[in-house]
């Protein structure tokens, strides 16, 4: 039996730690790296993040984490973004009136929730599809553990006629927001699975068994 290679990409944001713990329990052998060669040649790469969407966006820069996510999606080898991790693949943030350009990967702007109680912060429930791959085997009404006030609350990319369409996964506080979405190689996460107990963890599996 192969066993998956996974590296997490390190530019100085994220829980590192636990997430590459949570990975490393689907039975996945994990790397911690900010190496192009290790990145670029790892079955799936995750992407963590944590705090503003513009320091993370500095971050990522100073490796040059977005060649790294851009090289490994144009040869169609898998990426999962995790909380500000998914915030950062979109095209711009705005943060306290502050716009940063992101990775540019998914247009869209990451913009604060509508919502009268910030931070989002604890387990909510999501609206998973029938084509999610990442939701595979999970009930519905399954919670899951957030910790944000910005996220993508639009869905603004077009599906070509003859492409699948991304499975999107939204869920609600204040109102609607992107919760997950599942475009081709590019996956990600606006809630934390390594934070997520069991469901997160079984998440995290179906994401290893697809690579």
């Amino acid at each position: 039996m192969t066993v998956s290679t996974i590296a997490v990409l390190d530019y100085g944001s994220g829980n590192l730690h636990s997430a590459t713990r949570a990975l490393a329990r689907t039975g996945a052998r994990v790397e911690v790296t900010s190496d192009h060669k290790v990145a670029l040649a790892a079955d799936g790469l995750v992407v963590p993040g944590v705090g503003a969407f513009a320091a993370c966006m500095e971050g990522l820069r100073a490796v040059r984490g977005e060649r790294i996510i851009g090289q490994r999606l144009a040869g169609g080898r898998p990426v999962l973004g995790i909380c500000v991790g998914m915030q950062i693949l979109f095209e711009r943030g705005v943060e306290f009136g502050v716009e940063a350009e992101g990775c540019g990967e998914w247009p869209g702007t990451v913009e604060r929730l509508q919502a009268d109680v910030l931070p989002h912060m604890g387990w909510n429930t999501v609206e998973a599809p029938g084509n999610s791959t990442l939701f595979a085997g999970i009930d519905p009404g399954t919670r899951f553990y957030f910790v944000h006030s910005y996220a993508a609350q639009t869905w603004e990319l077009p599906t070509p006629e003859r492409l699948a369409p991304p499975a999107l996964t939204w869920a609600d506080h204040g109102g609607k927001f992107l919760a997950a979405v599942e475009n081709g190689a590019l996956s990600a996460t606006q809630f934390h699975p390594e934070k997520s107990g069991d469901a997160g963890a079984e998440l995290l599996r179906n994401w290893v068994r697809s690579l």
